[in-house]
């Protein structure tokens, strides 16, 4: 675990200097502080939009007595599209808009929750938890 977070924490943060470098040379400074600044202000906006349409959904289902299941995952990969959106980079704009964007979050979703029912299944994860009434 200590190994990904620390691949996480530092190869990420190069190759996004890297590419932003790069792009730098080929369009220039300006042109490319624009596009990180439109990409994030884009970005904001469509996780605001998405935010409250998830918090939408997840109030109707309580409202109907139905647990938010895929509602809370969906919430989570916006909360999570929204923070790749808020670093600054190109590779992690393009996975923030890849995650807040329904159709791509809808196959995010579905690999996550295979991946976890796998992991269920196997026993490598254990739902200790009970519903109260």
């Amino acid at each position: 675990m200590f190994g990904r977070l620390l691949l996480l924490f530092t190869v990420v943060p190069l190759v996004e200097l890297a590419l932003l470098i790069e792009v730098g040379r080929k369009i220039g400074v300006m042109n490319t502080v624009v596009i990180v600044i439109i990409t994030g202000v884009t970005g904001a906006a469509l996780a605001r939009a998405q935010g409250f349409q998830v918090i939408n959904r997840i109030q109707g289902e309580l409202s109907q007595g139905q647990l938010p299941g895929d509602s809370l995952i969906d919430g989570v990969l916006v909360l999570a599209g929204a923070l790749l959106l808020l670093t600054p980079g190109l590779v992690t704009d393009v996975f923030g808009f890849c995650i807040l964007v329904p159709f791509t979050r809808l196959m995010l979703k579905s690999y996550l929750k295979d991946y976890f029912r796998e992991k269920m299944n196997k026993g490598e994860i254990v739902a200790n938890y009970k519903i109260e009434k």
